[in-house]
């Protein structure tokens, strides 16, 4: 609570959050066009105490913009450096136990979980992202969010109806995501201590990797399956009784989870999945969660005017190429 108000009392103060040198890492945006969509399905895993994806509801988004790739550590890294904020608590990890995972001290900016500045930012948690999108928005002018959760899975289906984006075979997944697959497989296996099926296919990431390595779906969105979860601004609701047909963020009646309110997030990770990694698949977390377990979040705005590419964006741009060019590099090898 304390990090917060320091940071809401430097926004209210007018007080210059960030002298760095270097340009803001702006977000590369894309303007989805609004549209009519069914969202949800009946194919997805039921639990009591989880999140379904059903009724299959008809849904009316307005045209909005959506990041292009999820939000990195360099990004989450010049926010912590203008501001001084702290992500306090543990960050679930991979472990060797019953639940295959545990909480640990390693934290956003470990090098375990941030190979480099342009991989998924993770072990921050629905509260870290809004603090800052407040910050981000404080230095642009603009307002940045996170997107609803229909917005979120409107944006992945991409205009397919089919199980993914590409169609319903699981095993061209890896052309479009960082999934559960044959690289992945063994890391993971000696992390947890168990075994099961992967994903035919060879992503060539064990865990995380840069963001837009592998294909954008028809709305020149990268990473919207796998690669890390992506927080939405929902809170949870066990199923889709009583959702909003207008695509606005379902924020009242949250569902508790041991207590706790839950928000969603959406889209799969490096370690889920044919079911997981499908664009109607629902995840739940607490707002003060974190984890290294594959969730971040990716950046959302309302469609107001043009988009404009400044030195932020293409200084992100730049340094996401070079990031791009050496994985490719090392894949190679």
């Amino acid at each position: 609570m304390k990090k917060t108000l320091s940071l809401l009392s430097m926004l209210m103060l007018g007080c210059p959050l960030f002298a760095a040198t270097d340009p803001l890492l702006l977000p590369s945006m894309v303007t989805i066009k609004g549209g009519e969509f069914a969202m949800g399905s009946t194919a997805n895993p039921k639990n009591d105490d989880y999140p379904v994806s059903e009724p299959v509801h008809t849904v009316n988004i307005q045209s909005y913009r959506l990041s292009r790739y999820e939000t990195t550590v360099g990004q989450f890294r010049q926010f912590v450096a203008a501001t001084g904020y702290k992500t306090d608590g543990d960050c679930w990890k991979l472990a060797a136990n019953d639940w295959g995972m545990e909480g640990g001290k390693a934290g956003w900016d470990a090098a375990v979980n941030a190979p480099s500045d342009y991989h998924p930012v993770m072990c921050v948690s629905w509260d870290d992202a809004h603090a800052y999108l407040q910050w981000l928005s404080k230095q642009t002018g603009r307002h940045f969010r996170l997107p609803s959760e229909a917005e979120w899975e409107y944006a992945a289906r991409a205009g397919a109806s089919t199980r993914y984006p590409h169609g319903d075979d699981p095993a061209a997944l890896c052309q479009y995501a960082n999934v559960f697959d044959r690289s992945g497989k063994p890391v993971i296996a000696r992390l947890t201590g168990k075994e099961r099926k992967e994903i035919d296919c060879d992503d060539q990431a064990a865990l995380t990797t840069v963001v837009g390595m592998y294909a954008a779906n028809a709305y020149g969105l990268h990473d919207m399956l796998g690669n890390a979860g992506e927080l939405v601004e929902d809170c949870q609701h066990l199923n889709y009784e009583g959702a909003p047909k207008n695509g606005a963020a379902w924020a009242s009646d949250c569902k508790l989870f041991h207590g706790s309110v839950m928000v969603i997030h959406r889209g799969g990770n490096y370690n889920n999945g044919p079911a997981g990694a499908s664009p109607t698949y629902r995840g739940h977390t607490g707002k003060d969660n974190r984890s290294s377990v594959g969730e971040g979040f990716r950046i959302a705005e309302d469609a107001v005017g043009d988009i404009v590419q400044d030195a932020g964006t293409r200084a992100f741009d730049t340094g996401l190429a070079a990031a791009q060019a050496a994985e490719r590099s090392r894949r190679a090898k």
